[in-house]
C-alpha cells in the first residue's frame, strides 16, 4: 500500500525576490521552521519571511521527491509560476510520476 502523505511545497521571499523548492510529510511543520530564527543555518534564514505560494500534496515520498527534482531541475521561475496558473499541470506531473 502506497502512503500519499508527502507534498512538494514552492515557498517565497519576497525580501530575496525567489522561490524555494522542498518536499516535506509535514508542511505546516516545515515552513514554519523555514520562517523560525532557530534555523539561522539553513539557506532559507536569508529570506525570512517566506510565503506559501504553492503546495501539491497526496504525494507518495518516491512521487514527491521526483516531483521536486524535475521542479528544480527546470530552473524556470515562469514554470513555477506557471504550475500555480495551469492546474493542469500540477495533474501532468501526478501522472507522470505516479509511482
Amino acid at each position: 500500500m502506497i502512503v500519499l502523505e508527502f507534498c512538494v511545497y514552492i515557498i517565497y521571499s519576497e525580501k530575496l525576490d525567489r522561490y524555494y523548492i522542498g518536499t516535506s510529510d509535514s508542511f505546516e511543520k516545515r515552513f514554519n521552521e523555514h520562517n523560525n530564527a532557530a534555523y539561522l543555518h539553513s539557506f532559507t534564514s536569508k529570506g525570512v519571511p517566506w510565503t506559501k505560494y504553492l503546495v501539491i500534496d497526496g504525494l507518495s515520498s518516491k512521487q514527491a521527491f521526483a516531483i521536486e527534482q524535475h521542479i528544480k531541475k527546470m530552473k524556470s521561475r515562469k514554470y513555477m509560476e506557471n504550475l500555480k496558473l495551469y492546474p493542469e499541470m500540477i495533474i501532468n506531473l501526478k501522472e507522470k510520476f505516479y509511482s
